[in-house]
């Protein structure tokens, strides 16, 4: 099938936590689309796979390590993608944690910290960092990763839920700064969607074994299934695209239903 979005054609898209999940369909999709991408992530291994998995596809892309909570690290990331290829179009801050799955008398602060340093300060610090970018040459496209939990909460994810709700505040107030400048910022809610990290997180849950847990999933679900990563890459690629040339500060729900139970 040929390129939908031919406006993505030798434009450059940054894909923070590119190197797994929904942020490494995102960063493929990108580039089949023509897009060259930037991918942003923690951990060597992972972050190369994905990029030379678009290469192997005929895309153009770069691994750079960053850790989205700390500040020095993504204002070099969002340098070097400019350095490498001169400006920024579309940015998806997808770097995400789950955090421990616990009620809250049984979370630690240093959960907390840590999953509020990379799923909120993460997306707030590649915001302060993007949009600059962007203005310097005349506007872009941002989407920012939430959740169906930010909307509804989730029992044994408060934190989780608490950053993801955040995003969404996040999301709306960029919105609004940055209209008149030509940038949009918007923000996709994905519900349960099958990733590595999904199956990591559910094997922390104590007696109850992964299988278990995706039929009961399964079951709350209208459309009766998971979520598949290229799903919510083709709803973040919509937002970037002319096609959404008239939307921001919105929130795109891809969750089969489950939030409207």
């Amino acid at each position: 099938m040929g390129a939908r979005y031919e406006e993505f054609r030798n434009r450059v898209a940054l894909v923070t936590g590119g190197s797994s999940g929904i942020g490494r369909a995102t960063a493929a999709a990108f580039a089949a689309e023509g897009a060259r991408v930037v991918i942003g992530s923690r951990h060597q291994e992972t972050g190369e796979q994905a990029a030379a998995m678009v290469r192997d596809a005929g895309g153009e892309a770069l691994w750079i390590r960053a850790d989205v909570s700390r500040d020095e690290d993504v204002e070099s990331l969002v340098a070097a993608v400019t350095d490498n290829f001169g400006r920024i179009d579309y940015a998806f801050n997808a770097a995400g944690v789950s955090g421990a799955i616990q009620f809250i008398p049984m979370q630690s602060g240093g959960d907390f910290d840590s999953t509020v340093g990379t799923n909120l300060k993460g997306v707030f610090l590649s915001l302060k960092y993007e949009i600059p970018a962007m203005v310097q040459h005349g506007g872009g496209a941002i989407v920012n990763i939430s959740a169906v939990s930010g909307i509804l909460g989730s029992p044994g994810a408060s934190i989780y839920a608490a950053t993801k709700s955040a995003n969404l505040a996040l999301t709306r107030a960029a919105a609004l700064e940055f209209a008149g400048s030509g940038i949009r910022v918007n923000a996709v809610c994905p519900g349960v969607i099958q990733t590595e990290g999904l199956d990591r997180t559910w094997q922390t849950i104590p007696g109850v074994s992964i299988e278990g847990v995706k039929k009961q999933a399964m079951q709350e679900i209208p459309a009766g299934r998971l979520g598949r990563p290229g799903e919510v890459a083709a709803a973040v690629l919509w937002l970037c695209s002319d096609a959404a040339s008239y939307v921001t500060g919105q929130a795109i729900v891809v969750d089969g239903g489950l939030s409207i139970r």
